[in-house]
């Protein structure tokens, strides 16, 4: 590019930062960076089923509790016959 107008500058520091910026442009174009976008769906995937489990947990959590609550208060409340009232 001899009529650019990057190279009217000389500096070192320059030339670096344009020639970087190119590489990262390219890389951008030329699709490499789709490893790190599936790297954070797979996260944001995994973020999701974990949450599912934890509400899943939650409510088999809360029904055993209040099933051993119902059988406490059963046998608590048992007759001599062993029937819950």
């Amino acid at each position: 590019m001899p009529n650019s107008p990057f190279r009217a500058v000389s500096h070192p520091a320059i030339d670096f930062l344009v020639t970087f910026l190119r590489g990262r442009v390219q890389r951008a174009r030329s699709g490499e960076l789709d490893r790190g976008a599936s790297a954070v769906e797979w996260v944001i995937i995994s973020a999701v089923v974990v949450a599912i489990v934890g509400v899943v947990a939650a409510v088999i959590n809360m029904a055993l509790k209040e099933g051993a609550d119902k059988v406490t208060k059963c046998i608590e409340g048992a007759d001599e016959n062993g029937t819950c009232k």
